[in-house]
């Protein structure tokens, strides 16, 4: 126990640390960067579903009503790590990428029989990208470079909470706190004369997710679970430091700009609904979700690009033999799923969707219920349209989930 412990504290430094990159993304550019689509436990396996999920040795961090499906005793750590190749395609290059991360950390534990509750750290939005550019200056034959560089993203600390409200409705309720940072390096040459922009926004802000589950026993000769969540709209408030200076090969450097505390509009984060179903039919279950998130309503000052409307499906599908057996092989679960994202912007008039499958496999790690999630992705995003970018990715998610049973008396014989 003392060594899960160590492994949770030094889990929670790396995330604090890392946790801000998931991979170099061209569409991170925009906004607050890109929607993180990390998910917990045996979720990414089942292509992110699981709003009517629930499980009792996993956390589902979709749906905060799913906490009380865990047992009485139960205390829960979870650890997520990504791995994950991106290839990038235009009409005329490629490039690939490779990144290694921590996504997030999370643990959950009874208050009573009815009431369990979570926490946890995990990135909301990440921004990674490298961009060059070259273009002619008018009136000559000359050109200048521009290369523009993004790091960082909005992190949301979590406080969830699952209340059994009848022995079938369950009732959840997930507080958050985001913060972060988002830089941008931008440097432009052109022949004896460098400009370079060094621009840090940083965001804080609250925000509120509410969720149901209600199971119906024997539906059909099925256990059917429906589910819905509610993300209420809330405002991160910013602030942007800002630093520039002229370089002149014969002359040398000088300061152009130099702001802290700049105060930014706020950014609004959108409404987002989601309901979904959950059927087990003898060894199998059933996850179907759908997701609308209200983005145009969202704050943007670049006219290149505006926020739409999104939607997201996904179907997943669980196959769970005998937990129980004596046979180790027995007791693994196989998962798979399918999602489509209609994307929530629009770049020169065209849009950028996603899709995305997925499969994974839960290795048992002990008698108590202690788990090891492995999960394969591959997804495509982006169009060639209007000389915009299709990224390719490959991802492998590995999930740690460790169980123990606390608050029991010791027996002494």
């Amino acid at each position: 126990m003392k060594f899960q412990r160590l492994i949770v504290l030094f889990s929670f430094f790396s995330l604090t640390t890392f946790a801000q990159s998931d991979v170099d993304s061209p569409y991170s550019l925009f906004g607050i960067g890109k929607e993180n689509t990390s998910y917990f436990g045996g979720s990414a396996g089942l292509a992110n579903t699981g709003i009517a999920y629930s499980n009792k040795l996993l956390l589902n961090k979709i749906n905060p009503a799913s906490l009380t499906s865990l047992s009485p005793t139960a205390f829960l750590y979870e650890i997520g790590i990504n791995n994950t190749l991106s290839i990038k395609v235009d009409n005329d290059n490629s490039q690939t990428n490779y990144d290694f991360n921590f996504t997030h950390i999370a643990l959950g534990f009874s208050v009573s029989d009815r009431w369990k509750m979570s926490f946890g750290l995990v990135p909301q939005t990440k921004t990674s990208y490298n961009i060059d550019i070259t273009e002619p200056v008018e009136g000559n034959t000359n050109l200048y470079y521009t290369n523009i560089e993004g790091s960082g993203g909005i992190n949301e600390l979590f406080w969830g909470h699952g209340f059994k409200a009848t022995k079938n409705l369950s009732l959840g309720l997930e507080m958050r706190v985001y913060f972060g940072s988002i830089n941008q390096e931008r440097t432009i040459d052109y022949l004896t004369t460098q400009i370079y922009l060094d621009e840090t926004k940083k965001y804080t802000g609250l925000g509120i997710k509410g969720g149901f589950q209600y199971k119906f026993n024997n539906l059909f000769g099925t256990n059917t679970t429906i589910g819905g969540i509610i993300n209420v709209p809330s405002s991160l408030s910013g602030s942007q430091d800002i630093e520039g200076t002229k370089t002149f090969t014969s002359i040398g450097t000088t300061t152009i700009i130099d702001e802290t505390d700049n105060d930014l509009d706020d950014f609004e984060l959108p409404l987002k609904i989601g309901f979904g179903i959950s059927t087990q039919v003898r060894k199998l279950t059933f996850n179907l979700d759908f997701h609308k998130k209200y983005w145009s309503n969202s704050y943007t000052s670049d006219s290149n690009f505006t926020y739409r409307d999104q939607s997201v499906y996904g179907l997943g599908i669980e196959y769970k033999r005998e937990t129980n057996s004596l046979k180790y092989y027995r007791k693994i679960i196989y998962r798979m799923g399918i999602n489509y994202d209609s994307g929530y912007l629009n770049y020169s008039d065209s849009k950028i969707d996603s899709y995305g499958i997925s499969a994974g496999i839960g290795f048992p790690m002990s008698n108590k219920g202690s788990t090891l999630n492995l999960s394969y992705s591959y997804g495509k995003e982006g169009t060639l349209n209007n000389n915009l970018v299709i990224d390719n990715f490959h991802k492998m998610s590995i999930n740690v989930s460790l169980f123990d049973n606390w608050f029991t008396k010791r027996k002494i014989y």
